[in-house]
């Protein structure tokens, strides 16, 4: 969507109706505590203590609350509850969110509420425990269904057709009803995701993920398997030949894609910091799609409104979420993508022109004018603080642990330092202020720190700094001694070319997530301090001002937004990567290894392909192919 826009489409969509039919299900949430545990008289055996229970609306129901969440002015249920408690929680439920329950029907005798139970003990979800999988819909029942639905068609401007279980409401002679009702009602939008019948439905829009959508093509994949962009395209246009209407694939981290009869729509997959679920996802996804195709939006938007739904529901841990309209206006109106996932994991689609180690991403006009050249520091000029990650990660684990930090078993501390690991790995290059802000998110997931023990962000990046200030001064002591040169110091060839390109008279800016003050100093120390002309930037302790964001929107700012090409950036980190790609300038991923300080980090490829690279240099080693390369003289 452009800029701005995401709060129009939410405005608009809120005056939609939509019917949600299909299998209601309720997901309940046990979460266990054998503190509270006793020896049952009866049996002899231990009990289990449920110290909290939390129930949400899944199945069709998750699809409905997910509109309800967005403020849809009129959602109608229409399926089967049984006649039990969890049947009178689901329509509480229901109620409290503004659905209306009027078709949502009670069929006395072999019909249980759907519920899934999940017990957690500690941050392990159990066996699940499942009731209604001995269903069975009466045709009597489904009758009345069809016909509670019929008369309600023309206040509905679309109707979604869930399939989540087998002894749900989709029985043989339900469906074929329900494809009668579909035939005669060919101007009304009905959109089908279904699990087990996704062929059915004949005359529908259909959303599935991509190895539903490779099953109907005959394709065997396992949950988990990778599905190439060019095997799902062709899955796509041979679904949409058998169908012949519009047809939404998911791809889970991927994104997703849309097909109608102008063709494939590709929709990048968000790029997420946090620990994620996953869980619901697929329901978030419908109902953003349903929602924008109900008030009249093309299948592109509403593909995207899908993915920025269900990209706010997966950070909603132990739930199956919902995203409110400030929610998704948040995460829409600046959306970080993963950008070519296919090349970023496979190495071996690289291509390097010329026999050189410059890989070539995307393909962009030999026209560049570049004018003005943004580096990041860290990791990209200087190796200064080569080794930061050695001195956070055990910072953050202590952190994390808390008290339990001696004493933790080994299981526990290798889940904790794999997390604290991957967050690093996700978060380098945005402000260290930043990522200690986010790091509390972490410590309250693992739950070993009180809230009234645990420090603020400045306390922890206080700590962090410490130590790492320690061995960046004993760095540039050996450098005013003499045992260290400037180039033992930074990337190879980085000097020189920073050299080259200020002679060349292009504007040069340093920019880093570490303190102005400290970037300033150490550029001045290592030598490179003056050929930026003042021109350096950091963190400066406001947590809501990206140094290097707003670098670009200052440059931009000045030259004009048609001139974002004149633009080119060199860092190691996804942040000015990723914001420098969203802006239209030209975006170098420097996928350095900072300990040799030459050769190529595989690790930093990927991750700077996926934040939008059109080019890779592993170094500064090869600046002729390179200034080539962006046209510059």
């Amino acid at each position: 969507m452009k800029t701005g826009s995401v709060r129009e489409v939410i405005e608009a969509v809120k005056h939609a109706r939509i019917g949600v039919l299909g299998d209601f299900c309720l997901d309940a949430y046990w979460f266990v505590d054998e503190a509270g545990s006793e020896i049952s008289i009866e049996t002899g055996l231990p009990t289990r203590t449920i110290r909290q229970q939390k129930y949400s609306l899944g199945g069709a129901g998750n699809v409905a609350a997910n509109l309800a969440s967005m403020e849809i002015r009129d959602i109608s249920a229409f399926g089967f509850i049984g006649n039990d408690a969890f049947g009178s929680e689901m329509v509480k439920l229901m109620k409290e969110a503004g659905i209306g329950t009027d078709n949502l029907l009670i069929q006395d005798q072999e019909w249980a509420t759907h519920v899934y139970i999940k017990p957690i003990s500690g941050n392990n979800e159990g066996s699940r425990i499942d009731f209604g999988n001995f269903n069975r819909l009466s045709e009597e029942s489904a009758g009345i269904l069809i016909k509670n639905l019929t008369e309600n068609l023309d206040s509905l401007d679309l109707i979604i057709i869930n399939q989540q279980v087998i002894s749900g409401v989709h029985t043989d002679y339900f469906r074929s009803k329900l494809i009668e009702v579909i035939s005669r009602n060919g101007d009304k939008i009905f959109i089908a995701d279904s699990r087990n019948y996704a062929g059915s439905f004949t005359g529908a829009f259909r959303k599935m993920n991509d190895i539903e959508a490779s099953h109907q093509c005959g394709i065997e994949k396992k949950p988990g398997d990778i599905i190439s962009l060019d095997e799902i395209k062709k899955v796509a246009e041979e679904l949409y030949e058998r169908y012949g209407k519009p047809l939404f694939i998911t791809r889970g981290s991927r994104g997703s894609l849309s097909i109608d009869e102008k063709g494939i729509t590709l929709i990048p997959g968000l790029m997420i910091l946090s620990k994620t679920d996953t869980v619901g996802a697929g329901d978030s996804y419908l109902a953003g799609v349903s929602a924008a195709l109900a008030a009249g939006y093309d299948t592109r938007t509403a593909a995207e409104l899908g993915n920025f739904v269900a990209g706010v529901t997966v950070r909603k841990l132990y739930q199956t979420g919902t995203a409110s309209p400030e929610e998704i206006i948040a995460i829409g109106q600046d959306p970080d993508y993963i950008y070519n996932p296919e090349i970023a994991e496979d190495p071996r689609r690289a291509h390097h022109p010329d026999n050189t180690d410059i890989e070539i991403i995307t393909s962009r006009k030999n026209d560049m004018n570049i004018r003005h050249a943004i580096f990041d520091n860290d990791g990209t000029v200087s190796t200064l603080r080569e080794g930061w990650e050695l001195i956070m990660s055990p910072m953050m684990v202590r952190a994390v642990l808390g008290k339990r930090y001696g004493d933790a078993d080994e299981s526990t501390f290798r889940k904790v330092k794999a997390r604290v690991d991957e967050f690093i790995d996700k978060t380098t290059g945005i402000q260290t202020l930043m990522q200690m802000k986010i790091m509390l998110g972490l410590i309250r997931e693992f739950g070993f720190v009180a809230e009234d023990e645990m420090l603020d962000e400045h306390g922890y990046k206080e700590i962090y700094n410490y130590d790492l200030m320690q061995m960046v001064k004993k760095r540039e002591e050996k450098l005013l001694r003499g045992e260290l040169s400037p180039e033992d110091l930074t990337m190879k060839g980085s000097l020189p070319f920073l050299e080259r390109l200020c002679n060349s008279g292009i504007k040069l800016y340093l920019t880093s997530g570490t303190d102005e003050g400290d970037v300033k100093h150490e550029a001045s120390v290592l030598g490179y301090g003056h050929l930026f002309e003042g021109r350096i930037y950091g963190a400066t302790g406001d947590i809501r001002n990206e140094a290097k964001r707003i670098l670009l929107e200052q440059i931009i700012g000045t030259i004009g937004v048609s001139e974002a090409k004149t633009i080119v950036t060199f860092g190691d980190g996804p942040v000015e990567i990723r914001e420098t790609t969203k802006r239209g300038g030209f975006a170098t991923g420097v996928a350095s290894n900072e300990l040799r300080r030459h050769g190529l980090n595989t690790a930093k490829r990927e991750r700077l392909i996926q934040a939008g690279a059109d080019i890779i240099v592993p170094d500064f080693s090869q600046a002729d192919h390179l200034l080539k390369l962006l046209n510059i003289r």
